[in-house]
């Protein structure tokens, strides 16, 4: 039996979400035969199997966010038992550490004869500090039952009342298991009232979640109990949107955000937007995978660099008049023709004369690194999230190979299959918000690039013909073009823009450049 663990699918990335899994317990998988997709900081990413045989279990279900090195799937042979899951490694920062021994030491001593105990060792004079208590206790009692990982049994809680307490182990499907005991069916014998000679300290206990015996503990994972623990907060204050209800790591670090729990588990696909209930005020939607890279991206972003936006209205007839010839042409029939394919031309050239305008200012090193090659990203909004794939070496690219470039980019990220090493990288970007019917906006720099060039919508419109002074109508559009002021000033912002623009309105001025 072979168990597969999460891999790091790229750039150091720490954690997943498992989206969907392609296969289920008794197929028969090869190496390389697609098994799951799991989605990332970056992108989705479909994983392929490192072994063959048969599914034995599947780890971890859908929905659910694991670190790196998770195990997710158990493949071996047909009919063979999967390994039991083993329990999650406990640190010194653990309240947990140690529970259970604890539990069963004082257990032992509660049954024990006074007369049985080795004096001799210090540890049997009651005191817990710093050692177990180790007793020798008569063969005739028989062997010991010890207490259950990760519940404690009565005489380790002092005063407390008939509750019910999960059992601490994970089912071999990565959720926590649903069985629960009550605490009066504990291994300690109901009829043997001796107290305990010492409990364990009060932080290592498990707090109990309510007196009422119909309560159970807060279904969570031991990292999710840290995590909560770190942040302050309550777990048995949250609703969870886990499996079987657990409480999740999304749900702790939201609720440490001042939000409450959630109401429903997070669909594994985000969709576009969230249907309410009947009657529900609020929903909520856990911030994730690529989503939530975006997001820090962005902000880094807004608040690092000092950007300024210019703009410009520019008359697209003739770039328009260009593509539909294109279109026509034998090298283009396998290849989508927009004015998108156009305007990353006029940008590729542009740049030879701001080349500030293909670099980056570079904090640590406090110099500004000009790139002698473009990486062109196009911005694709797709129902996970915003993202920017580039075109490596745009600038060596014929035009239909930047056609084919650009249009194979667009549909990868529309499936959303775009990888973390084709969204690295790029060192110039256009956001095409035209085919939303928008006309401008102030577009964000991506990290590491100087410039993003946002696309408006091309409307018909009422237009000045300079040389006629009539008013024609006209194929026109808006550019707006938001750089770093830090080492791009006005000037060559200005001048690469309107560059740009020129290239639009009269495609043969491209000939000077």
């Amino acid at each position: 039996m072979s168990e597969f663990l999460l891999p790091d699918v790229g750039e150091g990335l720490t954690e997943a979400e498992i989206v969907a899994w392609k296969v289920k317990v008794g197929d028969t998988v090869e190496i390389n035969d697609v098994i799951v997709e799991i989605e990332t900081a970056k992108s989705l990413v479909e994983l392929p199997s490192p072994f063959e045989g048969t599914v034995l279990a599947l780890l971890v279900p859908e929905g659910e966010t694991i670190p790196v090195g998770t195990p997710i799937i158990s493949i071996g042979a047909e009919g063979e038992a999967p390994a039991p899951t083993a329990p999650a490694e406990q640190t010194e920062s653990d309240p947990y550490l140690g529970m259970a021994e604890k539990a069963g030491a004082a257990e032992a001593a509660a049954q024990a004869d006074p007369a049985d105990i080795d004096l001799s060792n210090p540890a049997a004079s009651g005191s817990m500090e710093g050692a177990s208590l180790v007793g020798r206790i008569k063969a005739e009692r028989g062997p010991m039952r010890r207490a259950r990982r990760g519940s404690a049994s009565p005489s380790t809680v002092a005063g407390s009342q008939t509750q019910m307490q999960v059992q601490g182990a994970f089912s071999p499907g990565g959720a926590q298991s649903d069985e629960v005991m009550p605490a009066d069916e504990s291994p300690v014998p109901a009829t043997d009232q001796r107290p305990a000679p010492a409990a364990a300290p009060a932080e290592a206990l498990v707090p109990a979640a309510a007196q009422d015996p119909g309560v159970v503990r807060t279904l969570a994972k031991p990292p999710v109990r840290k995590l909560a623990k770190d942040l302050g907060v309550d777990l048995s204050t949250l609703v969870g949107s886990g499996p079987s209800g657990s409480i999740t790591r999304d749900d702790v670090q939201g609720a440490a955000n001042g939000s409450a729990g959630r109401t429903a588990a997070p669909a594994a696909a985000a969709p576009a937007a969230v249907a309410a209930a009947p009657g529900e005020r609020e929903t909520r939607e856990p911030i994730k995978g690529v989503r939530k890279m975006m997001a820090t991206a962005m902000s880094q972003s807004a608040f690092t660099s000092p950007h300024v936006t210019e703009w410009i209205t520019v008359d697209v007839t003739a770039a328009m008049q260009l593509v539909a010839r294109l279109k026509k042409r034998s090298e283009f029939k396998d290849t989508r023709v927009s004015p998108l394919l156009v305007l990353a031309r006029a940008v590729i050239l542009a740049m030879k004369r701001t080349p500030e305008i293909n670099s980056y200012w570079d904090e640590d090193a406090q110099e500004v690194v000009y790139k002698h090659y473009v990486n062109l990203g196009i911005a694709a909004a797709t129902p996970r999230g915003l993202v920017v794939p580039n075109v490596k070496d745009a600038d060596s690219m014929s035009m239909t190979e930047l056609a084919a470039a650009l249009g194979e980019l667009t549909a990868t990220a529309r499936e959303g299959k775009t990888q973390p090493a084709e969204m690295s990288g790029g060192t110039f970007t256009i956001t095409n918000v035209g085919v939303f019917g928008v006309d401008a906006g102030t577009p964000i720099i991506n990290p590491g690039e100087s410039a993003i060039l946002c696309f408006g919508a091309i409307n018909k419109r009422p237009w000045v013909d300079e040389e006629t002074g009539e008013i024609v109508v006209r194929d026109v559009t808006t550019l707006a073009l938001s750089f770093d002021h830090r080492h791009i000033d006005g000037e060559k912002g200005s001048r690469f823009l309107a560059d740009v623009a020129g290239m639009l309105s009269d495609p043969g001025t491209a000939l000077l450049f």
